[in-house]
């Protein structure tokens, strides 16, 4: 089998307190600041998160446009992020303890029996946490 030519390599949202971002998203949900990136020139800067190198795995960008700070409409075509987490029920008291916003409580997925929960990053993104993975 041959190399794959394509790879997915990150997933961008846009955000409106870029240091309370990448705060939950590092402290909070575990992930690591893999680099910054500041572009005066273009008002804006980069954030990429993730569980590994961007060599390797998918990560997370985040983007603050400057002067921004009233946040964005969400819009209805953005569904979720997904997480895979050890234990759902244990993530979610830790989180909530944290003052996150828990939208679904853990449970069975409807129809199934995989264990899931739905959670809120600070600018509303809704962030599926799946048992297991």
């Amino acid at each position: 089998m041959t190399e794959p030519t394509r790879r997915y390599l990150h997933t961008m949202l846009r955000v409106k307190n870029l240091e309370k971002s990448v705060d939950f998203y590092t402290r909070l949900m575990g992930m690591k600041e893999l680099r910054r990136r500041e572009v005066p020139d273009g008002k804006y800067t980069l954030v990429f998160v993730g569980y590994g190198d961007e060599a390797s795995h998918t990560v997370l960008e985040l983007t603050y446009n400057w002067g921004q700070d009233n946040g964005y409409d969400l819009g209805t075509g953005f569904g979720h992020l997904a997480v895979g987490v050890a234990d759902v029920a244990a993530t979610c008291a830790e989180l909530r303890a944290a003052g996150v916003k828990i939208t679904r409580e853990p449970g069975p997925v409807k129809f199934g029996t995989t264990i899931i929960a739905f959670i809120e990053d600070p600018d509303g993104y809704k962030i599926e946490l799946i048992e297991g993975r």
